[in-house]
C-alpha cells in the first residue's frame, strides 16, 4: 500500500474517532442514552469507522515495502 494512503487513512481515522467522541456527548447521544443506554447509531459507526480506519494507515506505514 502507499506510504501517502496509509498516512491518509491514518489522519482520518484519527480524526473520525475524535468526532465520535465528541459525538457521544452531544445532546442527541443524551437523549438516546437515556432512552436506549447506548449512544446514537451515528456516534458508534464513527468510532468503528475511525478505528479501522486508522488500524489499517499504521499497518501500512509499519509494513516494510516489498522489494522485487
Amino acid at each position: 500500500m502507499n506510504k501517502i494512503v496509509s498516512l491518509a487513512l491514518l489522519v482520518g481515522g484519527i480524526v473520525l474517532i475524535v468526532v465520535g467522541i465528541n459525538a457521544t456527548n452531544s445532546f442527541s447521544s443524551d437523549v438516546s442514552r437515556f432512552f436506549t443506554g447506548s449512544p446514537t447509531d451515528k456516534a458508534i459507526w464513527m468510532l468503528i469507522g475511525g478505528i479501522v480506519a486508522g488500524v489499517v494507515g499504521l499497518i501500512g506505514l509499519l509494513r516494510s515495502p516489498r522489494h522485487a
